[in-house]
């Protein structure tokens, strides 16, 4: 049976959806609240699987399998899309929200027959739920997408499947089915775009900046799989391997990855870049600010590493240690919010390679750094580095820019929504800066009423919502473009049960949160 704290987790997901759905409901609302029902009891069926090692592969332990809240991100964030871009006119980007849910609940739906599949004996009361859910949901979509978007749906979820058996047979313990879901669902769509805008170029038309993220996404992730697989037929560690890495990396990213991006774009990458990055005066005294921040997050591992006594070598960062970064992170973000969003998505997508970049050269031990990246990481390692690669900086950045990249800037007048949906580009700083960083921090150091079940604390719970709260008014402050139009209630609502939903998840907080905060504004 489901304990107290994933009761609780799944209680909260379905106030979100009931809210969610109270303000957009329409068709795909009756496939969303079956999905979250057969999701919520085959919950039951993941857990037991993964308690008594029955899982096809191997994932995270310390956390329970996460499948309704996982469920529930890509259907909502389509669906909110959908409504936003269908009030502003844009029928393109209407349609693609339709795409974004009706994938969302296929991938989801996946996963879950997967589970009832192998769970010995068969339950039958939740395989009639996942067969009701099922017809919902493909009735829904036979009367709702047309040939190419079905088509579409389908490609997505056969590059799911084919993910999915590669990276978790490679990866182990790296993630729950959960995460799985979200990161391994995110990748391939993101592949199937990309696969889709390069047979169908049009010059002149899409935004640069927007297959600059197809490309970088999809370009490291070949990169990765490229080199697992050459690397089991030789040694990684040694000089030999560690320059045919270089040398491969520069024929793949000058030879494959910049002319695809060329295609795309119409133009030379390097020099669209160099003059993007220092198109204005604004952009340069970022960048400057930026590389002033990076320096100081650099200084904090060097610092905490040299505090590492040689007697104490299985000391780990404490909990403030580690929301350093937050705070930095936070720097980082609310300056490129406030001034130049475009420089802030760019910036953060070279990021994001760079940092899976250098995750490679540590977990293939590359010369001449792979090693000394080990050892500086693993002061930073938490419960949920389980696997072989370490994810938790990576999903730190994936939080903070998912809201900014996932901005439906084509159906937002001006560059911002109405209401609450102003808030959107902050809902990682929000729920992960701000939210996440105050209530590990007071909940460690002065928190004494903890949550049933759980190691959060009220005290922590509360002053993050007293403290996102404080943000908003800041925000409202300093940013001129944010307009919530009395819309102050959805906002506190919103706050309180991501807020809550951070106390008891057990699933990574610096993906899963910011996620569902851009939901509840975006609707």
């Amino acid at each position: 049976m489901l304990n107290k704290p994933v009761l609780v987790e799944s209680l909260i997901v379905f106030t979100i959806v009931l809210l969610v759905h109270a303000v957009v409901w329409d068709r795909y609302s009756w496939c969303t609240v079956a999905l979250a029902i057969q999701a919520f009891y085959v919950q039951f069926k993941w857990d037991r699987l993964l308690q008594l090692g029955g899982a096809v592969f191997q994932f995270r332990t310390a956390a329970n399998s996460g499948l309704l809240p996982a469920s529930m991100v890509i259907p909502l964030l389509g669906i909110v899309m959908k409504e936003r871009c269908k009030s502003a006119g844009i029928v393109y980007f209407e349609r693609f929200g339709i795409v974004v849910a009706s994938t969302g609940m296929l991938v989801a739906l996946f996963l879950s027959v997967i589970a009832v599949g192998i769970t010995k004996p068969v339950p039958t009361n939740t395989c009639i739920l996942t067969g009701v859910a099922g017809s919902i949901i493909i009735y829904t979509m036979k009367h709702s997408l047309t040939v190419s978007e079905v088509i579409e749906v389908l490609e997505v979820l056969l590059i799911f499947v084919y993910l999915s058996m590669i990276l978790l047979y490679l990866l182990p313990r790296c993630f729950t089915p959960g995460e799985a879901l979200l990161v391994l669902g995110g990748i391939s769509f993101v592949l199937n775009q990309l696969i889709k805008r390069s047979l169908n170029v049009i010059e002149g038309r899409g935004d640069p900046i927007d297959f600059f993220l197809l490309v970088a996404v999809v370009g490291v992730v070949l990169l990765g799989l490229f080199f697992t697989v050459l690397f089991t037929f030789m040694d990684s560690g040694t000089w030999i391997s560690s320059m045919f890495f270089h040398m491969m990396t520069a024929v793949l990213g000058l030879g494959v990855i910049m002319p695809w991006l060329y295609r795309l774009i119409q133009r030379n990458p390097l020099f669209w870049l160099l003059q993007f990055l220092f198109q204005t005066q604004t952009r340069v005294y970022l960048l400057v600010y930026w590389t002033f921040l990076a320096a100081s997050a650099c200084g904090v591992v060097f610092y905490q590493n040299a505090r590492r006594s040689s007697e104490s070598k299985k000391h780990q960062a404490s909990t403030i240690t580690r929301k350093y970064f937050h705070f930095i992170v936070v720097a980082t973000y609310v300056p490129g919010l406030i001034y130049d969003r475009q420089l802030l998505y760019v910036a953060a997508v070279l990021c994001l390679a760079v940092f899976i970049f250098l995750e490679y050269i540590r977990y293939f031990r590359i010369k001449p750094f792979g090693q000394t990246l080990r050892h500086l990481l693993s002061l930073f390692l938490d419960e949920r580095d389980s696997g072989p690669l370490i994810l938790t900086h990576i999903y730190l950045l994936l939080g903070m820019s998912l809201p900014v990249w996932l901005f439906p800037r084509s159906c937002a007048p001006k560059g911002t929504l109405s209401g609450a949906g102003a808030l959107v580009p902050y809902s990682g700083v929000l729920a992960v800066g701000v939210g996440d960083t105050i209530a590990s921090v007071f909940g460690s150091t002065m928190g004494e009423i903890k949550w049933p079940g759980t190691k959060k604390t009220f005290e922590g719970t509360m002053t993050a919502i007293f403290a996102q709260i404080i943000a908003v008014a800041l925000i409202l402050i300093f940013d001129s473009s944010v307009n919530l139009n009395s819309s102050y209630a959805w906002i506190l609502a919103s706050v309180s049960l991501v807020s809550l939903l951070e106390a008891y998840t057990t699933q990574i907080d610096n993906l899963l949160l910011p996620l569902y905060l851009q939901i509840m504004f975006m609707a």
